[in-house]
C-alpha cells in the first residue's frame, strides 16, 4: 500500500471511529497502519539526522551520521 493511501486510511479510521466506533479488525488494521506510519517517520528522521554535520566551537566538523548512526534507537 503506498505511503499516502496509508495516511488516508489512517484518517478515514480516525474519523470513523469518532463517528460510529470501529469492528474490531478495523482496531487491528489502525493499530498496524499507525505503527508502520511512526516507524516510516523515525526512518525518515533518522536518515535526514545521518546527513547532518555540526561545526564545533574549534572548527571541527562533526558528521552526526558518523558519530550516532551506528546506534540503534
Amino acid at each position: 500500500m503506498d505511503f499516502e493511501l496509508k495516511i488516508k486510511r489512517i484518517n478515514e479510521l480516525y474519523h470513523k471511529s469518532q463517528r460510529e466506533g470501529l469492528t474490531d479488525e478495523e482496531k487491528q488494521e489502525q493499530a498496524k497502519l499507525r505503527a508502520e506510519y511512526v516507524a516510516n517517520v523515525r526512518a525518515n528522521l533518522k536518515s535526514q539526522l545521518d546527513n547532518v554535520s555540526i561545526q564545533e566551537a574549534d572548527g571541527s566538523i562533526t558528521s552526526l551520521g558518523e558519530k550516532f548512526g551506528k546506534q540503534t534507537s
